[in-house]
């Protein structure tokens, strides 16, 4: 497939979805106010009321932060499978698919960022919570690669749970195979990006998630490795105001800016030109 039909079926999944969602209303979990889908796209997927983050889907996620018309897919067609036959594995990544409407819990490809060429990759949260297994692992891994070969920067958007539990070891592997990955792009002089959004966890967060040159957050985004129930109990002890909240984890060192969604765009061409890029 040529790159104006990958455009042509990008944009006409995207109108298809406008027009469906122009009459729809949502309720915020946050402060319950009815709003349109229509206005909170607007708003790029904040509550107008009160500033809460809706998740965002990883294809569209990408077309916010990129250049209109320039975002060429790699790897779509990789799929996972149940390669140790772990019980109701299938039903589980079929649902995923008609869930997230994806292949898979990443969408990797290029983009033009300010008209600079860049590589970005964008987990799914709809996608069994944006786990990492064996195909997501690859397809990242595959991402940096290319970038290495063609001097190009790396822009990776997280959303993760952790690692895929239907994949054991296989699952765990993939920590270890991106972060090489890294470290090779790294080796060559070229600058890896991360945004981290709501939630970055487990096996991600203590992988790639945490190698980038420059690490972002959204607000209030949730970043840690094991949940917060998990470490009170192990601890015993109550956690402070904030835990693993974006906002404490900066002050920790952990982040290096926290980044409201409007101006994500902006901020990212604005590194890559100060780093060289053009």
């Amino acid at each position: 497939m040529d790159l104006k039909k990958l455009f042509l079926k990008a944009n006409n999944e995207l109108e298809s979805e406008n027009i469906r969602t122009r009459s729809r209303r949502i309720t915020c979990k946050k402060c319950q106010t009815l709003s349109s889908v229509s206005k909170i796209r607007k708003n790029n997927f904040v509550c107008p009321s009160c500033g809460y983050y809706f998740p965002v889907r990883a294809r569209r996620r990408i077309l916010m932060l990129t250049d209109k018309r320039s975002f060429v897919e790699f790897d779509g067609d990789l799929e996972s499978r149940n390669i140790l036959d772990f019980p109701e594995y299938d039903e589980k990544l079929k649902a995923a698919r008609e869930k997230s409407r994806e292949k898979e819990g990443v969408i990797c490809g290029e983009a033009l960022i300010g008209g600079i060429r860049t590589c970005i990759f964008a987990m799914d949260g709809n996608f069994m919570m944006g786990s990492m297994g064996a195909v997501v692992g690859e397809k990242i891994t595959r991402l940096f690669e290319y970038a290495t070969k063609n001097n190009l920067p790396v822009i990776g958007v997280t959303v993760s749970g952790g690692a895929r539990m239907q994949e054991g070891m296989i699952s765990l592997m993939q920590m270890s195979k991106v972060s090489a990955a890294v470290k090779r792009h790294s080796n060559r002089g070229l600058l890896y990006i991360v945004l981290l959004t709501n939630p970055t966890t487990g096996g991600v967060d203590a992988s790639f998630a945490m190698l980038g040159d420059i690490t972002l957050s959204e607000p209030g985004a949730r970043v840690g490795f094991a949940g917060p129930r998990v470490v009170e109990k192990t601890l015993k002890t109550s956690l402070p105001e904030g835990f693993q909240k974006a906002e404490r984890v900066k002050e920790c060192g952990f982040i290096d800016l926290i980044v409201e969604r409007h101006e994500q765009k902006e901020i990212l061409e604005r590194l890559l030109k100060l780093h060289g890029y053009k």
